[in-house]
């Protein structure tokens, strides 16, 4: 099963290295404006193969990603100082488009994730470019925020002392600021939130609640003022997205995927629950809100659309 990966920088690479220590793939393609990056990562990471699984992890061009089940984009140019959130947006369009023109080109049948902030807006725009191709919508899946759920669960499975595996909760909307954390559809061991605490003799305050939320909505944040960029995270989630389409195993994941309507905002890509199989997005699901959840997530519905409306005059 070959896997194409397109930005070999440290997302790219992180996401490379993932499939290889966890045997899933059979051949890793990594393409990339820098040739000698894109062979780098390859021959460093095919290193590791001797410790982890049989994978062959090779420099290719896009020519190369054909018979690709699953293409990964990482790709993206880094804002500039001084530079607005829109003209960065506007250099990635162009950048995004012969991305998408290239992959397609040599690998129709294939499945793109794209992982390229912001990942609501790349999505969205790949989804828009991959039409020329008549490309189903369920095959263009964004990363969205699978980060964010793995980052809600964990600190909430760290305050009750519950392994994060066995919490079911959800972060929806935009990966980003307006993001929204589904307290109300949270389940422990089968149990709601309020249940478990009950029967365990725990306590979710409105405090320890914001806390959360808080750490949630700023590690991003707070990893890139230590480091200057996060890549473990999301590297493994992208990991695991492929993994679970190319054995179909119709998990439930929050990537982001083109909506026709969310809260009364129309066409508008953002993160839901999604059942994910081996040909992409197979449905949506509709999870218990709250009144305040559900005007949340149309606020950021909502702010997701005038992004795109301020694009749209960027298009060509």
């Amino acid at each position: 099963m070959k896997i194409g990966i397109v930005g070999a920088g440290l997302v790219g690479g992180t996401c490379a290295y993932s499939l290889v220590m966890r045997g899933i793939g059979r051949e890793v393609v990594l393409v990339d404006a820098n040739r000698k990056m894109a062979e780098a990562q390859a021959n460093d990471i095919f290193h590791a193969v001797p410790f982890s699984h049989p994978l062959r992890v090779v420099p290719g061009e896009y020519s190369d990603l054909t018979g690709s089940h699953v293409v990964v984009v990482a790709a993206g140019v880094s804002q500039k100082p001084g530079e607005t959130r829109i003209e960065l947006l506007g250099r990635n369009l162009s950048i995004f488009k012969t991305i998408t023109r290239q992959i397609l080109e040599h690998a129709l049948d294939t499945i793109i994730v794209v992982a390229t902030n912001p990942v609501d807006i790349m999505t969205h725009i790949t989804s828009c470019y991959a039409r020329d191709f008549q490309m189903n919508s369920i095959r263009i899946i964004g990363s969205g925020t699978m980060l964010d759920t793995a980052r809600f669960r964990t600190l909430l499975g760290n305050h009750l002392g519950v392994d994060p595996q066995h919490i079911h909760g959800y972060v929806i909307g935009e990966h980003g600021d307006t993001e929204v954390l589904a307290w109300s559809a949270v389940m422990v061991g089968g149990m709601t939130l309020e249940d478990f605490c009950c029967q365990q003799g725990c306590k979710i305050d409105k405090a320890t609640r914001n806390d959360i939320d808080q750490k949630v909505r700023n590690a991003a944040y707070q990893i890139i003022e230590g480091k200057g960029a996060t890549y473990y995270g999301i590297g493994s989630a992208l990991a695991r997205i492929i993994d679970v389409i190319i054995h179909d195993q119709r998990a439930i994941l929050t990537v982001c995927a083109p909506q026709s309507r969310v809260e009364g905002v129309p066409d508008v890509t953002l993160s839901l629950p999604h059942i994910l199989g081996g040909e992409g997005i197979i449905s949506r699901l509709e999870i218990p809100l709250s009144e305040d959840e559900h005007r949340l997530l149309g606020s950021s519905a909502g702010a997701i659309r005038k992004t795109l409306d301020g694009l749209e005059h960027l298009k060509d």
